[in-house]
């Protein structure tokens, strides 16, 4: 029986021992990362970039405070003397004699747990207000025009009607950091709230989502970065707001630090109250601004 025969060519010829021993070049990729060096270094400029130019503009103006002040005459004392009339105050701000008498750090301490007291009872209370102001038309005709006339109300115009109502300081001060923080809240809230896209009303209603599984997955997502600006502007009347009411009320704070300051003439530690003042109510929007950021996953004003 005769086999038949197959043809064979190179294109399907079984390779030799020798060909097979040829192994195939292997190509490694590896992804093109900058060094470790180089990065720090454009970590550097990217931070220099940011820090140098305000200490620029920082070291100008206390020469020229320094140049102006320095002059016979002058009623402001020169940075040099500021340091020196205060630096016990900055060196050792825990110090606590009894009564007022204390550092400076339990007078900011006094005034941020009034400021977060009151700040906290406006967040929770604006949102809410905004929350109905936005969603309801009745309620938008009907609050809208009163909250737009109450938020021109100056903060200390309030002062007197609290302490007549409260009958204590520590109250009062409260009270008005909450009804001048809230207002701003109030709005952006409900701004938000309004300026929701009806795609995501229509898709809550084809999902059969409850008032309130669409106001936690649907409104405040939605209406965050809104909320956060009122929040920021809230943060930021409430510092203020506490200062001004603690010149009146008394007692330990770092308005009243101020005022006490003023009435002995101590112009010096007004001056260092005043930069405290300025670094904590930065440091309270920054911390505002990045809790923002996070909620929101970016999308906030930072």
């Amino acid at each position: 029986m005769n086999m038949p025969a197959f043809k064979t060519d190179a294109a399907t010829a079984v390779a030799t021992p020798a060909a097979a021993s040829v192994a195939a070049p292997v190509v490694t990729m590896t992804p093109n990362r900058p060094p470790r060096a180089e990065k720090y270094v454009k970590m550097a400029k990217e931070a220099a970039v940011r820090v140098v130019p305000p200490l620029i503009v920082l070291v100008l103006l206390m020469v020229f405070w320094e140049l102006v002040c320095r002059r016979a005459g002058s009623t402001l004392p020169p940075p040099s003397k500021v340091f020196k009339d205060t630096k016990e105050l900055i060196f050792d701000p825990f110090f606590d004699r009894g009564g007022i008498d204390k550092g400076l750090f339990w007078h900011l301490s006094a005034s941020l747990q009034r400021v977060a007291l009151g700040y906290s009872l406006a967040a929770i209370v604006g949102v809410a207000l905004g929350t109905l102001v936005g969603q309801s038309v009745w309620a938008m005709r009907g609050l809208d025009p009163l909250f737009q006339v109450l938020r021109t109300i100056p903060p200390l115009a309030w002062l007197p009607l609290a302490l007549a109502a409260f009958r204590d300081g520590q109250p009062s001060a409260i009270f008005v950091i909450f009804i001048t923080s809230i207002w701003p809240i109030i709005i952006n809230t409900a701004v938000g709230i309004r300026n929701i896209p009806q795609d995501y009303r229509n898709v809550a209603a084809v999902v059969q989502l409850n008032p309130l599984e669409f106001f936690g997955k649907i409104m405040i997502p939605a209406a965050a970065p809104y909320i956060f600006t009122g929040l920021r502007i809230g943060i930021g009347l409430s510092w203020l707001a506490i200062i001004a009411a603690e010149m009146l009320i008394g007692g330990v704070g770092i308005g009243f630090f101020i005022w006490d300051a003023w009435n002995s003439s101590h112009i010096s530690e007004i001056i260092l109250a005043l930069f405290y003042v300025g670094i904590i109510g930065f440091v309270l929007d920054r911390l505002i601004a990045g809790l923002g950021k996070i909620v929101t996953r970016g999308t906030s004003a930072g």
